[in-house]
């Protein structure tokens, strides 16, 4: 799920997630000591151990140990580095979450090309939660965190708006995260106890302590493939029942990624909620953030979350909206279909435009 929150050591992601107990590492690489063939060859032997499928996982590290035996990493360091081995990876199998962090210290520096880039912005979690329109909840997430504050923003959004006829969840530039807020949120809109989704983490990551979503309250261990710890994810109903026939839209785009789109996947496999927009971004596997040393950290996918019913995940196609409209025009669609006026829906729309992009993640260049 499970996590972008993708790339930084120690968070999840993508179907979900958390910090998890973390197993013995290959050791990092220390800062005097790194090059392109050092980053590369650590995270190979990360890949090969604890990539969700153990087939792929040794062809990315094969594919990585040639780029090594080949020269092809040696004088290459930043950004330039980063595409050698995003390009190797991807040419073996696109991953959604699979892609080199880069030091801050080795991003290009400006000059004739432009401007020194800044540090990286931190999206706030949560913006523009209240009431759109009469009766209309509306609230924005932009990364799911584990942050028992955040989770207190959630659980409150939904009591102050428990008389809402309809609730808008904007997930349109939402990267990621874990569990924790959908936890608070889901049992207010659900009449019975409901498997939303399934998870499974690769059983060598799992038995060693490092899965990141072992010892989460609403998962329960299930029977399930071998070689994999399988998880169901549950929603227990609350005792308010205001939120029980309420309508709700999910609003999604391109850059809705990982746990956006496990909160896209239970409501559209549910049916409780509606998605409307584009396809969400195919980034499904989910994992912990590992560190190469100097800096340098990738994130390593070690399980993935799927439809109970189908068995099919959404790497690489991502969640297919309910109602297909663009991205931008998302909100208006839902506050019309809700009985707004078009022009008031447009303003309004206007003013709930996320800040953030709304379109896939683009690859190096």
């Amino acid at each position: 799920m499970t996590i972008s929150l993708r790339l930084l050591p120690g968070l999840l992601m993508a179907g979900a997630i958390i910090a998890a107990p973390l197993i013995a590492s290959p050791a990092a690489i220390a800062a005097d000591e790194v090059n392109g063939d050092a980053v590369a060859e650590k995270y190979a032997a990360l890949l090969e151990r604890d990539y969700v499928y153990p087939e792929t996982g040794t062809k990315y590290a094969a594919a990585l140990r040639a780029g090594v035996k080949a020269g092809r990493y040696k004088a290459l360091s930043g950004e330039a580095l980063a595409r050698a081995i995003d390009a190797d990876i991807d040419a073996v199998a696109p991953d959604g979450h699979l892609r080199l962090r880069v030091p801050d210290a080795v991003r290009p520096t400006g000059g004739a090309s432009g401007p020194a880039p800044g540090p990286r912005p931190q999206k706030v979690p949560i913006e523009q939660a209240g009431w759109i329109a009469p009766g209309i909840a509306f609230i924005r997430f932009n990364v799911f965190p584990n942050d028992a504050g955040v989770t207190a923003q959630a659980a409150k959004f939904m009591a102050d708006h428990a008389d809402a006829k309809a609730i808008i969840f904007d997930i349109r530039s939402h990267g990621g995260g874990g569990l924790e807020q959908m936890d608070v949120m889901f049992p207010w809109i659900f009449d019975k106890k409901t498997r939303l989704v399934t998870m499974a983490t690769r059983a060598s990551v799992d038995a060693e302590g490092g899965s990141p979503i072992a010892g989460i309250p609403s998962l329960h261990v299930v029977k399930g493939d071998a070689g994999l710890v399988t998880r169901e994810h549950w929603i227990t109903p609350n005792a308010d029942n205001r939120l029980r026939d309420a309508k709700i839209y999910v609003l999604t785009s391109g850059a809705t990624g990982s746990a956006a789109e496990h909160f896209s996947l239970a409501m559209k496999h549910t049916g409780r909620g509606v998605l409307v927009g584009s396809a969400t971004g195919g980034a499904n596997h989910f994992g912990r953030g590992e560190d190469l040393g100097g800096g340098y950290g990738a994130f390593i996918p070690v399980g993935r979350t799927y439809d109970p019913a189908t068995g099919k995940d959404w790497e690489g196609d991502g969640v297919q909206p309910d109602i297909a409209v663009a991205p931008a025009d998302a909100l208006v669609r839902v506050l019309t279909e809700l009985g707004v006026a078009p022009a008031e829906a447009k303003t309004l729309s206007d003013a709930h435009m996320p800040k953030w992009p709304m379109e896939r993640r683009k690859p190096r260049k």
